[in-house]
């Protein structure tokens, strides 16, 4: 069993080549799992929940245990679409433009990859956000 903000390793060699091929992004220890930056703007969070602590997360729960979760940005007008597709997505319990998606083995990775791009673009300055 992984304790609280084990992110698998395959979920990470996912997500890393996609954060990190964005403009200046970099990756950092969060205070749960690992994050991807734009100075000092969270583009994406990965982490394993503790649904104790943050019981939104126990609905999420896989055989007993709890699932990776990705949170990131998405542009307002396209947030209650995006919830309302339902699984893997749902909102954060934080934040007014903020969705968390579960990663599991079937995660679509080129959506994901979309999503975090568009993520980029909501934190990014406009000048940065404009290269992608």
């Amino acid at each position: 069993m992984s304790g609280p903000g084990d992110v698998p390793p395959e979920i990470l060699l996912r997500l890393r080549p996609i954060c990190l091929a964005l403009p200046e992004v970099y990756e950092e220890p969060a205070w749960i799992g690992l994050r991807w930056r734009i100075r000092k703007r969270t583009v994406a969070h990965v982490y394993v929940p503790d649904p104790s602590r943050f019981p939104v997360y126990a609905a999420h729960m896989v055989a007993g245990e709890p699932p990776a979760v990705l949170t990131f940005r998405v542009p307002l007008d396209d947030l209650d679409g995006l919830i309302a597709s339902g699984p893997p997505f749902f909102r954060a319990p934080w934040g007014t433009n903020v969705a968390a998606a579960v990663l599991n083995d079937d995660t679509d990775w080129v959506e994901m990859a979309e999503l975090l791009t568009d993520s980029y673009r909501e934190m990014a300055p406009r000048f940065l956000a404009a290269r992608v």
